[in-house]
Parts: C-alpha cells; structure tokens; sequence
C-alpha cells in the first residue's frame, strides 16, 4: 500500500507538474517578448525594441484606452445594479427568485458567440451604429449575472434578522441597506467587481460582433495582429500579465496588513 509520505511525494509531483503547465507558456511569452529579432521560437539578444514599438503605436494605445475604459465603466456599473439585484433578490419570494435566476443564468451558460450574435441582431433592430457605446452596453450586460453570482452566497450567509435589528435600532430602509448589510458582503462585491473587470479586458468574441467605426479593444488588436508575425504581442500580452499580477497582489496584501495592523493597536491598546 501506499504510504502517507509517498501520497503527498506524488501530490508534490502533480502539483508541479500542473503550475509547470499553466505557467511555462507565459514565462515563454515574457522572455520571448525581449528577443532582438522578429522570430517567435530564436532568442537572439536582449532587447526592449518591442516595447518601444508598442508605446509609439497609435493603435496599441487606442485599443488600451478602449479596453480599460470600457472594463471600468461596466465594472463599476455592472457591480453597483448587481448589488442592489443580488439583495432584491435575497428578500424575495423563492419561486421569483428562483426564476430570476433561471434568466440570470443564461449569459453565464450561453455560448459566446450566441450572445454575440443576439446583441449584434438587437443594435441593428433598434438603429444603434455599432462602437463604443454598443461595446459598452454588451459588457455591462454579460458583466451583471456574475456579479449577483458572487454576492448572492454572502447574503445567503448572512443572519436574515440583521436588518429588521437595525431599524428597530433607528435606522431607516436606506440605512440599514449601506451601512449594515453592504459592508457585510463586501467581499463578495469585490469579487465580483474582479469577475466583471477581468471578463470585459479578456473578451473578444462579443466585443468583435457589436462594435464598429474602428473601435477596438486589446483582443481585438491581437486578434488582427496575429495574422501575421508580429512580436509586440508577447509585449502587450506581458504588460497585462503584469499589471494583473500587481493587482492581485495588493487584493491579497492589503487585507493582510490591514488585519496586522489592527492586532498591532490592541497589543498597544
């Protein structure tokens, strides 16, 4: 039989075995994106050309501004109605709730590119030209059934007495909504918002079928770059992989200090 030393040596194996996978081709990507040359499989020198190329392109920085501002604003839209849903629901009737979320399921479980072509056949029903705008709303809508998927198990978990308490405290409705039951289910929110943010800069399959007048986000722009050889994109892709790096250590850190930083005044205390 197996040993409990030899489990965890194979668990070992496996668990390296799988971050090997998962990472390889990125560290490929980052030293890939210093190589001298044009080759995609060559090393041939140090550079930062690639780098250079990409600040200076006028296409590159269009696609950036694109994607992150639509990603902020259908975050930040996309949370704020997903909240105030995800607690509507919570004081709902089951059968409506349980309906609501049968509908909300769909953009979730929908393929891509049905949800592409449905939001594509709507712009051109209702005479909306197709760019920013239409790019925009489709993000805001495929953002919002994650969003109330990830707060709805933190209010599920919450004590359902906690709001009528408040208000018999002297709180009124709005009261009792922002400054007792949204602070318990901010992690939850803040997942969400991650969700939301991540899935609109990723998204290219909608994003390609709703927009128009040259409006392109970064997958788009690597989509069309990778037609044919052109070395920016493990350059542009890096830079994301980065600033997404940075982002979530601060998510991880912070709370962590925060949390340090509280014992630390009652230890003084």
């Amino acid at each position: 039989m197996v040993g409990i030393k030899d489990r965890r040596w194979l668990s070992n194996i496996s668990l390296s075995m799988m971050m090997i996978f998962f990472y390889l081709p990125i560290v490929i990507m980052i030293v890939f994106s210093f190589n001298e040359s044009r080759s995609l499989s060559v090393f041939q020198g140090f550079s930062f050309n690639w780098y250079q190329q990409l600040l200076n392109s006028r296409d590159v920085v269009d696609a950036v501004w694109v994607s992150v501002s639509i990603a902020v604003i259908a975050t930040t839209i996309s949370t704020f109605v997903g909240t105030l849903t995800a607690i509507g629901l919570s004081k709902s009737k089951k059968i409506l709730r349980d309906v609501y979320l049968v509908f909300n399921d769909f953009p979730v479980m929908n393929p891509e590119i049905v949800t592409a072509i449905g939001w594509m056949l709507l712009f051109v029903v209702v005479n909306l030209t197709p760019g920013y705008l239409t790019m925009l709303l489709a993000h805001i809508a495929f953002c919002t059934p994650y969003v109330i998927l990830s707060i709805l198990p933190k209010l599920r978990a919450l004590d359902p007495n906690i709001t009528e308490a408040a208000m018999d405290l002297g709180a009124t409705p709005t009261q009792a909504l922002w400054q007792v039951i949204v602070p318990q289910i901010v992690p939850g929110i803040i997942s969400g918002a991650l969700i939301a943010f991540t899935m609109s800069i990723d998204d290219f399959v909608i994003s390609y079928f709703v927009t128009g007048n040259g409006v392109k986000n970064i997958s788009i722009l690597v989509y069309n770059m990778s037609k044919r050889i052109n070395p920016m994109i493990n350059a542009l892709s890096t830079i994301m992989v980065v600033v997404i790096a940075i982002i979530l250590i601060l998510i991880n850190v912070v709370p962590i200090l925060k949390e340090r930083g509280k014992k630390n005044e009652k230890v003084f205390d």
